[in-house]
């Protein structure tokens, strides 16, 4: 029966750039009717967040870089990654079971991701990639304040998004500005996403044989909550060796 299962396996070519989506579902509904966290904003689930995408960092793959930004993470791939054989299936159920698992105990309710793998030929598109993503949430970050201070000025859901159907981005900034939110001064992390990336820090510790104190190198994951823009992020990019030399 196992030609059945691997009939249609698909595995990705070696020195292809991988980069695993996984988006949260249904989370619309789970953050604001059954969690009810704050809108658009909270910190309380910026937090959940960071700690699945850290654990997805330690979950047995070699991951060179991370990104999230509302219900969606972005986890690059070392080059040379090859766990099992680079079979898309393996990836897929693997990254989605352990982010669903990690943010469900942190959340202590049901919630459920699913995952996608983009394979890139050159570094060119991994860059493109993550400056995409952080547009993405540049546009989010300008609707969501839009719509939500609409919402809370008694608007439903209905005239808010028609209220915004149309307008530029320049109108938007306006609107905020008007009522007293300046774009500019939002924190970083709500307008360009969270970013992650493995550095080398110094640990004391004492040597047990001679009980003199040492210092040691450990790989620690950095959250990055000021993330540059433009070709500050590429030149942060190509720091973390994404081509895995």
């Amino acid at each position: 029966m196992r030609v059945y299962e691997t009939n249609a396996d698909q595995c990705v070519l070696p020195g292809i750039y991988m980069v695993a989506r996984i988006d949260g579902r249904s989370f619309s509904r789970l953050t604001r009717v059954v969690c009810k966290f704050d809108a658009p904003y909270d910190v309380r689930f910026r937090d959940m967040m960071v700690e699945t995408v850290k654990h997805l960092m330690q979950c047995g793959f070699r991951i060179v870089y991370a990104y999230t930004q509302s219900d969606e993470i972005s986890l690059l791939f070392h080059q040379c990654e090859d766990s099992f054989n680079r079979k898309l299936r393996k990836y897929h159920s693997i990254l989605a079971g352990e982010a669903s698992a990690k943010f469900t105990s942190s959340l202590g309710q049901p919630a459920a991701f699913d995952c996608r793998i983009s394979q890139l030929p050159n570094q060119e598109l991994v860059v493109d990639y993550f400056r995409w993503r952080m547009e993405d949430a540049h546009r989010n970050c300008l609707n969501s304040h839009c719509y939500w201070m609409l919402r809370k000025q008694g608007m439903d859901a209905n005239d808010a998004s028609k209220h915004l159907l149309g307008m530029s981005v320049a109108d938007k900034n306006e609107l905020l500005f008007q009522n007293g939110v300046n774009y500019n001064d939002l924190p970083t992390w709500q307008k360009r996403g969270i970013g992650f990336y493995w550095q080398t820090v110094a640990k004391e510790g004492v040597n047990p044989q001679t009980g003199e104190m040492t210092v040691t190198e450990r790989q620690c994951v950095k959250v990055d909550f000021e993330l540059p823009r433009g070709d500050a992020l590429d030149e942060l990019l190509q720091s973390l060796n994404v081509a895995g030399e």
